[in-house]
Order: C-alpha cells, then sequence, then structure tokens
C-alpha cells in the first residue's frame, strides 16, 4: 500500500486582504533588516506611519514578528 503526500501548494492571502503597493514596499524594506526609521526616511514618511504599515502588513499576513513576515512573503510568493 502506497502512501501518496499531498503536493505542496504555495500559501495564499485571502482575496479580501491583499497587500498595498506601499505594504509591499515596506515589506521589502523589513526583509532588508531596515530599522523603522531607516524605513521611515527612506520612503519620506513619519516613523508612526511606517509602524501603522507594518501593523497592518502583519495582521493580513496573519504573524507577529518581521521574521514571520519575511518567511510568510516567500511562502506567498510575494517575494
Amino acid at each position: 500500500m502506497s502512501t501518496q503526500l499531498p503536493h505542496a501548494r504555495r500559501a495564499t492571502l485571502p482575496a479580501s486582504a491583499p497587500l498595498t503597493d506601499r505594504e509591499r514596499v515596506v515589506l521589502g524594506c523589513l526583509e532588508r533588516d531596515l530599522t523603522l526609521d531607516q524605513i521611515a526616511a527612506d520612503l519620506f514618511v513619519t516613523r508612526n506611519t511606517v509602524k501603522t504599515q507594518v501593523q497592518s502588513v502583519y495582521r493580513k499576513l496573519g504573524v507577529r514578528t518581521r521574521a514571520d513576515a519575511v518567511a510568510r512573503a516567500h511562502e506567498c510568493g510575494l517575494r
């Protein structure tokens, strides 16, 4: 009796919560391990704006940490 393993599938985000273009940019900055202050300076926004965008990315990806966000992005094919 052979056991078949399910094919590995790429994780997907819910269609109701796609990342915005800006959130994708912020996610790229997270992947580069920039601080919130560095991201804010690069994007010409305040640190609080970046914090809000990072929180939105985390919520949409269903994660709580930067490392998990980057890993989830790779799983979903976002990076």
